[in-house]
């Protein structure tokens, strides 16, 4: 890891985190369980973080769940 490369940045990791997330709020409806994930990302993940894992999504990347996928599409960043 480069000294300028962060644990968060790993693609991978970031998907677990966001799984994380929505293992969290999945015991909420749908609705809510999906904005409160949209929400905690908003909030707590640097747009550095948000950038990557779009990135990591659209190489192809899988490994996101159902309900952290919804929250994620519905960022505008």
């Amino acid at each position: 890891m480069s000294a300028q490369e962060h644990p968060h940045d790993s693609g991978e990791r970031l998907v677990a985190m966001a799984n994380d997330i929505g293992n969290f709020f999945k015991v909420q409806s749908r609705d809510e369980a999906i904005a409160g994930i949209a929400n905690h990302i908003q909030r707590f993940w640097t747009p550095r973080m948000r950038q990557k894992l779009k990135a990591h999504l659209a190489a192809g990347h899988g490994g996101l769940d159902e309900l952290p996928a919804a929250a994620f599409s519905s960022l505008k960043s």
